[in-house]
């Protein structure tokens, strides 16, 4: 991937620039998405939930304070595999309370706001404040967004790839790794100029797509990628228009209402997980070339479908390789005008 072949090189590139980061003055304290955060120094046990934290914490070269992770979508990328093998998966999905205060974490990251928020499947975040356990939220999941609508949530501003940027650039300071962190966004915007420059000069005017993630059941209208959420801020930067006008994050739609939009690309998802029938890609593939709607589709008869790792499609470091994919499916195809 581009992400990773330009990781050496650019780090040799930045390090004169990042001699000058200043080390992490403690006690620190932040904003996290309305709470104050404060450290008396860097936390030396932490937990994930959610994929996105913990891979951030391999980038930055602090996997070995992780003492659990939990909530996955892909396998680890294979960087990083022998460091996460040492690390005890709590649950493929979500944890309970109970086994994440196990592991008597300094710092509970924290991808999505349904697993802790006012409604967390796992717990609140005053749960875990009371017991002295800083929870760091993901920006990308709590600003703009209300969690409270919706099965994952609904946009009320679209996705900014800035609060990714600001994850790795805050849990940086945490750790007292600022050289890394810069090192590690400055890899990230590389990577992301050179999926939409592989573009230039193609034609997208007429182009549209459809994100299907997976469905409760094969049989049932499947949960897609509506507007202003991860998967439509990547369209959007190379170009191509979503087909789903929903603010909802994930919402539901039926197939008839999808086939009438007729996207050029059907991107799907591809994962480890199997919480539901459709978790598998090969199932998505087999319904789509039979059932009697779908399989009229453009994208269905021309082949135009783009499998992705389901985790690309979330606001993670997986999502500029994701990016990447897309471009180079994309520039394989002659479109229709």
């Amino acid at each position: 991937m581009l992400l990773h072949r330009a990781v050496t090189l650019l780090a040799t590139l930045a390090l004169p620039a990042l001699a000058l980061a200043a080390p992490t003055q403690y006690p620190l304290t932040i904003e996290n998405c309305g709470s104050p955060l404060t450290f008396q120094h860097a936390p030396i046990r932490a937990v994930t939930i959610g994929q996105a934290g913990t891979e951030m914490f391999h980038a930055l070269g602090l996997g070995d304070k992780l003492a659990g992770t939990s909530l996955w979508f892909n396998d680890v990328p294979a960087r990083y595999k022998a460091q996460n093998d040492k690390v005890e998966r709590l649950a493929d999905n979500d944890p309970s309370f109970e086994s994440v205060i196990g592991k008597r974490p300094e710092l509970v990251a924290v991808q999505l706001e349904w697993m802790v928020g006012p409604q967390g499947v796992v717990g609140t975040r005053e749960q875990f404040h009371e017991l002295k356990i800083p929870t760091y939220l993901m920006p990308s999941d709590c600003e703009g967004k209300d969690n409270l609508v919706g099965a994952d949530g609904t946009r009320l501003q679209a996705f900014s790839i800035e609060s990714v940027y600001r994850s790795i650039s805050q849990l940086a300071e945490v750790f007292d790794v600022q050289q890394r962190g810069e090192a590690l966004n400055t890899q990230l915007k590389a990577s992301r100029e050179a999926s939409t420059d592989s573009l230039k000069g193609k034609d997208l005017s007429h182009t549209s797509a459809l994100f299907w993630f997976s469905s409760a059941d094969l049989d049932i209208d499947p949960y897609v990628a509506g507007r202003k959420g991860i998967p439509d801020f990547m369209l959007n930067t190379l170009g191509i228009r979503n087909v789903v006008e929903s603010d909802e994050e994930w919402p539901t739609v039926g197939w008839e209402t999808l086939a009438k939009a007729n996207p050029t690309f059907l991107i799907i998802a591809r994962m480890d997980r199997r919480r539901f029938p459709a978790d598998d890609v090969e199932k998505k593939l087999e319904f789509l070339r039979t059932d009697p709607v779908t399989r009229n589709m453009d994208a269905v008869k021309n082949n135009r479908i783009i499998m992705l790792d389901a985790h690309a499609m979330q606001a993670s470091l997986r999502m500029f390789d994701g990016l990447e994919t897309l471009a180079t499916a994309i520039n394989t195809y002659d479109l229709p005008k």
